[in-house]
């Protein structure tokens, strides 16, 4: 599961890394919650919670069922 999870992350990847940041998986749980780490640019921009919901999150699902929600951890 994890490494479907980092082939979806390593898609959207491109776009991220063009405006400075990225993202990092850490972990994904037993209940299919997928916990990712923003950095870079990523980390401290006011628009990185709807980065990851609209843009990281709704990829992940679209392409895995099987998992519930993403989650960034610090």
């Amino acid at each position: 599961m994890k490494d479907k999870v980092q082939e979806v992350l390593d898609k959207i990847r491109p776009a991220l890394q063009a405006d400075g940041g990225d993202v990092e998986l850490v972990e994904v749980t037993d209940q299919g919650i997928v916990k990712v780490r923003l950095t870079g640019a990523c980390k401290g921009c006011p628009m990185s919670q709807m980065t990851l919901k609209n843009g990281i999150e709704r990829l992940v699902l679209k392409e895995i069922p099987e998992i519930k929600s993403v989650e960034a951890v610090s």
